[in-house]
């Protein structure tokens, strides 16, 4: 998958995880969660997952698989924003963009 120039790869093993999508050069990772995911236990582990993805230096950013189907602009959007951080201006008052 190519987005903004930009390659994808699709459940790609960094460490002893498998994510969803990353670009290694931009060290962006993107997780696609289902119902599965608002589950307690599954929230821990996705939380300490996304932990030891940020050590390691990796921006993880989720979306429900929901708003990918109804929203898949507005997704496609905030992943380019994070892709290409400096082509976005915030709008005026409002700083935290993610």
């Amino acid at each position: 998958m190519h987005l903004e120039g930009v390659k994808f790869r699709r459940q790609h093993p960094i460490g002893k995880y498998v994510v969803d999508f990353v670009t290694l050069e931009g060290k962006l990772i993107i997780e696609l969660d289902g119902g599965q995911h608002n589950e307690q236990l599954t929230r821990e582990y996705d939380e300490q997952r996304a932990a030891w993805l940020n050590e390691e230096g990796y921006r993880v950013i989720r979306f429900w698989d929901n708003e990918v189907l109804s929203n898949i602009e507005g997704v496609l959007e905030v992943i380019t924003r994070h892709v290409h951080p400096h082509s976005y201006l915030a709008p005026q008052g409002r700083e935290d963009w993610s």
